[in-house]
């Protein structure tokens, strides 16, 4: 195990675990720390100091390992459960077109396919407040089982946030409607809303959809991102829109993992379905204005 943490908790302490992939995006000009849940991790434990922000994934012993070690403890993310493996950290080859859309190419065989289930688990589990995964970190068997036993491993209470984060070829109907079965909020985008409604024989408005969703899978709380068109949100008893902030975009790496992150803060703070929905939006932009998906949050 790679032991250098933080260790900022308290009795009253929110502590949420992100599990999933830890990689470095590739883009043209150089490489930044990245991976959807490593983003989340970084955001959230940026936007939530008085919480405890736990990442539970694999690297490699090669440099970029060490380097994916300081890059979470600089924004103050406890490395405690990041494994250390004999693969090679993970890599994923960015490019970003004309209007900063970023499409991805991810290395096989890398660290984060191989995590390892420890006994120690079992308690992090039960002792977390919120657990954060997606579909992407479930491509290899070996991860997959370990991801879906530790959330299962969580208390009834605990916020199951599932991020589905689909990235062709790496998903299949399997691997999500496992992942569903385990969440109780969700975040999709408006592509992967359209491939879920498909997939269940859902029809109508996204908001009718979303009621949908939440019925059928007893969620707490979806919630859909639109990109430039803004972002919708469901408490299965109402539904809310809000367009997005209107700013000079960078690129668009790690801005879902913003929104997912301020959701979170928001729900573990009891906040307003309307004041959440306002937060994630604000986070969501402020991460289009900067290069990569892990940068510093300003703090007033």
């Amino acid at each position: 195990m790679i032991v250098q943490t933080q260790d900022r908790q308290t009795t009253d302490t929110p502590v949420v675990v992100a599990v999933g992939e830890v990689l470095w995006d590739c883009f043209p000009d150089g490489a930044r720390f990245g991976g959807a849940p490593a983003n989340y991790a970084c955001s959230l434990a940026e936007l939530m100091p008085f919480g405890r922000v736990r990442m539970l994934s694999a690297a490699g012993t090669d440099e970029r390992g060490s380097a994916a070690v300081q890059e979470l403890l600089a924004h103050g993310v406890d490395t405690s459960l990041l494994q250390q493996s004999q693969y090679p950290t993970g890599q994923v080859f960015v490019e970003t077109d004309t209007n900063g859309i970023a499409s991805y190419r991810f290395a096989e065989h890398s660290a984060w396919d191989a995590l390892v289930w420890q006994p120690e688990l079992q308690q992090v589990a039960r002792d977390c407040h919120a657990v954060c995964f997606g579909t992407l970190g479930q491509r290899k068997l070996d991860s997959a089982a370990v991801i879906r036993r530790f959330v299962s491993e969580t208390n009834p209470d605990c916020l199951r946030i599932l991020d589905l984060n689909l990235r062709a070829p790496w998903f299949n109907d399997k691997v999500i409607a496992i992942s569903l079965e385990l969440c109780n909020v969700l975040k999709v985008n408006e592509e992967e809303l359209e491939y879920l409604a498909a997939m269940h024989g859902f029809s109508g408005t996204a908001e009718k959809q979303m009621g949908q969703f939440c019925e059928s899978l007893g969620l707490r709380l979806m919630a859909v991102t639109r990109g430039e068109n803004g972002a919708d949100l469901c408490d299965c008893i109402q539904f809310y829109s809000r367009p997005a902030l209107r700013v000079q975009v960078r690129d668009t790496v790690g801005a879902g993992d913003a929104f997912a992150a301020a959701m979170t803060r928001g729900l573990l703070q009891g906040d307003s379905p309307g004041t959440i929905l306002e937060s994630a939006t604000k986070a969501a932009a402020f991460v289009c204005t900067q290069s990569g998906g892990t940068p510093h949050f300003p703090h007033s």
